[in-house]
């Protein structure tokens, strides 16, 4: 069951991931310009958008800030 588990947080995290680099790109932000928003290095917006970091609430709230979208939009899951 936890391998399971693990699989489907991976899954998440990727599709996460492809969502915020998306939504980036369509606002012709690079990572780096999206870090500086957001106060984080950009490497961070990296390993994130590659689904290798579990972003805390307030992270989220950073990004969606910079994003210029709702939490609910940042994290709709289709």
């Amino acid at each position: 069951m936890a391998i399971e588990n693990n699989d489907l947080e991976k899954k998440a995290l990727l599709k996460f991931g492809k969502h915020i680099r998306d939504i980036r790109k369509t606002r012709d932000l690079s990572q780096e310009k999206l870090a500086e928003e957001m106060g984080v290095h950009r490497t961070y917006i990296g390993m994130i958008e590659r689904g290798e970091k579990n972003p805390t609430y307030i992270t989220i709230l950073r990004l969606a800030c910079a994003l210029k979208i709702s939490i609910s939009e940042l994290v709709k899951n289709e």
